[in-house]
């Protein structure tokens, strides 16, 4: 999967290196994904991992993909965090965000450790498929919705807090919390992307922890580091450029179709 020492003449081995790079047939599909991945967020405030999972769990297995998304993710967020600091909603962010997800993360956190992999694929096939077609109707139905119930809400951001523990991918359901609350489109970003900084830093820690960080990691992120500098930058002319109702509504077609891959392919 990734490139390992080459061998000298003679017979000795060259000294293990600090990061084992991928290979094209891995690289440059990632490099893709994720600057599409990391436009989207940077332009919408989520979506970089969600994005990165669907797709590229077609080029990577997922126990290697996250690790390497997590420092990549949470150095976005850490970005529009700072730049849009002021825009964040820090009342909302931490008396009804951070509390009920963070409450739902560990438990995500178990189940991705104990489960099955294919499995897994098939459980986030179907999250896809859910929350893509939930967030479709939604959009359809703008003119009419009401806020969540109580129990509604703290029910969403649980399981939004579990999914994250599990993928990284929590987001549709802050995502549709988020936007049922705040209406203007610089909060609502900046809000979600300081909850993704917080929760992200949380995941990696845990990454650390349990030894997912590794040589492999490394180089990954290495060489993505690229794409995800010019996804950025593009997303960012489309924040100001592009109409937020179209740009969400073909982002969920596009993880609708994702979902229902995984869901044949496992």
């Amino acid at each position: 999967m990734f490139h390992a020492g080459l061998s000298l003449g003679g017979g000795y081995a060259r000294p293990p290196r600090m990061i084992d790079l991928p290979t094209l047939s891995i690289a440059l599909p990632l490099a893709a994904i994720c600057f599409l991945a990391f436009s989207i967020e940077t332009a919408l405030g989520f979506g970089a991992t969600l994005i990165s999972v669907a797709l590229g769990s077609f080029v990577l297995d997922l126990e290697h993909l996250l690790p390497a998304l997590a420092p990549m993710n949470l150095a976005l967020s850490i970005y529009l965090t700072t730049r849009y600091r002021a825009q964040i909603d820090r009342t909302f962010l931490f008396t009804r965000l951070v509390p009920l997800m963070g409450l739902g993360l560990p438990i995500g956190m178990f189940v991705f450790a104990s489960a099955d992999p294919s499995l897994l694929k098939r459980l986030f096939g179907a999250f896809l498929v859910a929350v893509s077609t939930l967030e479709l109707i939604r959009m359809q139905r703008l003119g009419v919705q009401k806020p969540l119930s109580r129990p509604a809400e703290v029910g969403m951001l649980l399981l939004g807090g579990m999914i994250h523990g599990a993928f990284m991918t929590g987001g549709p359901m802050a995502v549709y919390v988020t936007g049922r609350v705040l209406t203007d489109k610089g909060r609502y970003r900046a809000t979600l992307s300081a909850l993704w900084a917080i929760l992200n830093t949380i995941v990696l820690a845990s990454f650390a922890l349990t030894g997912r960080l590794t040589p492999s990691t490394g180089g990954l992120v290495t060489t993505l580091v690229p794409s995800i500098a010019l996804g950025m930058i593009a997303g960012e002319v489309l924040f100001r450029r592009v109409s937020e109702r179209v740009f969400r509504a073909t982002v969920f077609m596009m993880l609708l179709a994702s979902g229902g891959l995984l869901l044949l392919r496992g």
